[in-house]
């Protein structure tokens, strides 16, 4: 009943964004399944590239989503949280630096730090290690030609069953880059500065794009000192049309300070503050990594396209924290995927399967922390992960409109750890164990699509997330007994662009068992986070995105996200609601441009009641608003300026926090503050 008492919302905004009422120009020709239907002026934030992702993403009969690099272009965007902000149903907010905390349809909300339950991409290729665990530091969104986004088991195509899906930018190359060169330089508060350049062209079958970034910041509160540098490198050639073989090379390096979380009363009274173990201990984090990418786009009949890609990462951690913590690791893997189109039993069809293999092993040690610096060493171990996916799915064109989708994955994954116990260390151990995780994910769908491209949608899919290094906990008894996390999500939206409106509607509803839960023990102590399996908990939600060109110069943006987690009869906690991601956000920006070349744009972003921090339901991080505001100026030559400000009335607020099992008896020093009013500029030249 809780699922139906709270539905009236979604049934409402369905109903205003249906294609029946919200439709405004006349109806084009019968189309294609897989093609959206877009008249009137060309969109300058969906180039022919972009919508061609978006033409492609449209085949899914779940929730999906593009952000186009040219919407980035006049505002400030360091981070994948300022990328996905106008994403329905993506939690995304900032907690340190490039540190975001990142959950789509609640995935990973119990995890004290970085990633878990969504598998972050780059032209396929994993920022995650090979256990699933990882952070999004190393993304750079300026060096994405656009950003796809799959939410839940829309992400089959990677073949992922996580809860959360996937995001996966896409490298721009010197037939997509869509300029000769650029330069941009950012700066504002807090003494921060940012330059980029990139450069592409093509000559014969032969294209290249050369990408540098380079970043540095003070941060707004103390022990936030930060640099950042970037460089991606994009050689393909062509062999005919849709035949290309494409070289990537990426590497990065990353210098971070980490200010700490505070109490609440801290958060909101002095934010500027860092924790007292912060500054004592130094913490900080110097991440190193070096990607390169070999892939293939070979068509091999006219309706037969193999799409495939060998891959090797390398990463270097140096982490001082409540120890130093220094990891090397290496991932490497191959995946490829046959894409078809044809008739069965003489009906319209079309096909993709595919398989992907990955391995990583990661040496581990810990050293005592001497203000940044690494003493004698506590600890040393090594881990190795492997995972095979196996997956296929296809669309059969019952009538012209509607297709029948089926889909699944085989999944494995490996998990071996060794230990090894040092000399005058009491607390170390040797140990050799391992485990193994096996399962099929199967999905069915339905996806209709009118004349004018509106479609309408429904899907079941089952999510496997079986458990990282960190969830098992080694110790010398072994690995902790945790099981992998599974959910059956049902899902149901409709969507579609007109020249004056676009919608995005979505409602889903995920039925978990053993969800992977994690509380902070002490975080003033460092002491690392523990991971428990829950008993049968449920995320619904609703996702709403709505944007309309009222007039002549002038847009609203508006995406609003319903998330309601919870226990179902757990024996601790009843039907408790899940902490962590709050239950209303609200966002909305009204843009004029003026033919003139100028704009100003309004925004506001708005979480109007309180989140809970606790499972136990005790204490609740308040709800809060703030008001952003975006000028910008394109002059004739192809430069462009911008001024982001942001916070403008100084709210105190609480961007996110991590979980504790009882606020009345656990430590909450968890909150991470909101940044206060800042002001960013910006000036881009293009060729």
């Amino acid at each position: 009943m809780r699922f139906l008492a709270s539905a009236a919302p979604a049934a409402l905004l369905c109903l205003l964004a249906s294609p029946t009422s919200a439709q405004s120009g006349p109806d084009g020709p019968a189309v294609d399944l897989g093609e959206v239907i877009v008249t009137g002026a060309l969109n300058p934030e969906d180039p022919p590239v972009v919508a061609e992702a978006r033409r492609r993403l449209s085949r899914t009969p779940g929730a999906v989503a593009v952000v186009s690099a040219e919407s980035l272009e006049n505002r400030y965007a360091p981070n994948l949280a300022d990328v996905l902000r106008d994403v329905p149903g993506v939690y995304a907010q900032k907690k340190w630096g490039g540190d975001v905390r990142l959950s789509i349809r609640g995935s990973g909300i119990g995890n004290a730090n970085h990633l878990r339950g969504l598998f972050v991409s780059q032209d396929g290729i994993p920022f995650n290690e090979a256990d699933g665990f990882g952070d999004v530091q190393m993304v750079d969104p300026l060096l994405a030609r656009f950003t796809e986004v799959y939410k839940g088991g829309n992400a089959l195509r990677f073949g992922g069953s996580l809860l959360g899906g996937a995001v996966n930018l896409v490298t721009p190359n010197g037939r997509t880059s869509g300029e000769t060169a650029s330069v941009r330089a950012d700066f504002g508060s807090w003494r921060t500065g940012r330059l980029h350049a990139e450069i592409g062209g093509v000559r014969g079958d032969w294209d290249a794009f050369l990408g540098v970034t380079g970043a540095t910041a003070e941060g707004w509160r103390q022990q936030s000192d930060g640099q950042q540098q970037y460089i991606t490198a994009n050689i393909g050639r062509t062999f005919g049309e849709d035949r290309e073989a494409r070289l990537i090379v990426q590497g990065a390096y990353i210098h971070q300070e980490i200010p700490g979380s505070l109490t609440l009363a801290q958060a909101l009274n002095t934010p500027v503050m860092p924790a007292a173990a912060n500054v004592a201990n130094a913490y900080q984090r110097d991440y190193a990594s070096v990607r390169t990418t070999l892939s293939t786009r070979w068509r091999l009949s006219p309706d037969l396209l193999f799409e495939g890609a060998v891959y090797g990462t390398w990463k270097d951690l140096h982490h001082p924290i409540f120890q130093v913590i220094d990891q090397q690791s290496r991932n490497y893997g191959a995946f490829g995927r046959l894409d078809w189109e044809g008739q069965l039993f003489g009906l319209r069809a079309d096909a993709f399967g595919g398989a992907w293999y990955r391995v990583g092993d990661l040496d581990a040690q810990q050293f005592v922390n001497i203000r940044g610096s690494s003493g004698a060493r506590m600890a040393k171990a090594r881990q190795n992960a492997a995972a095979l996916d196996v997956f296929a799915e296809g669309r059969l064109f019952v009538t012209d409109q509607v297709a029948l989708v089926a889909g699944g994955t085989w999944g494995r994954a490996e998990r071996d750890y060794q230990n090894f116990a040092l000399p005058g260390v009491s607390t170390t151990f040797n140990l050799t164990t391992g485990k193994d995780y096996a399962w099929f994910a199967p999905r069915v769908g339905l996806l209709w699509e009118g004349p004018s491209g509106a479609q309408a949608y429904a899907n079941v899919t089952r999510s496997i997330e079986p458990p990282n290094f960190g969830s098992l906990t080694p110790t010398v008894g072994g690995f902790a007994d945790i099981k992998a996390q599974e959910a059956w999500t049902y899902e149901a939206g409709v969507r579609g662009r007109t020249a004056q409106f676009s919608w995005d509607v979505a409602v889903y509803r995920a039925e978990l068992e053993n969800e992977l839960l994690t509380f902070i023990v002490n975080p003033a102590l460092g002491i690392p986070a523990a991971t428990f399996n829950a008993g049968p908990t449920v995320h619904q939600g609703i996702e709403a995105g709505l944007d309309w060109r009222f007039a002549p110069g002038w847009r609203l943006r508006q995406t609003y996200t319903w998330s309601d987690f919870f226990f179902e009869r757990d024996k601790a906690y009843g039907d408790n609601d899940l902490p962590l991601v709050p239950p209303h956000l609200y966002r909305a920006e009204l843009r004029y441009d003026h033919p003139a070349g100028w704009f100003v744009a309004p925004a506001v972003e708005t979480t109007p009641s309180d989140s809970w921090v606790d499972y136990a339901n005790t204490l609740k991080a308040p709800g809060y608003t703030v008001i952003n505001l975006g000028l910008g100026w394109t002059l004739e030559n192809g430069t462009s300026l911008f001024v982001d400000a942001r916070n403008l009335f100084d709210e105190r607020y609480v961007s996110n926090f991590g979980a504790v099992t009882d606020a009345r008896v656990a430590s909450t020093a968890v909150f991470w503050p909101g940044e206060g009013t800042s002001v960013f500029m910006g000036v881009r030249m293009a060729w």
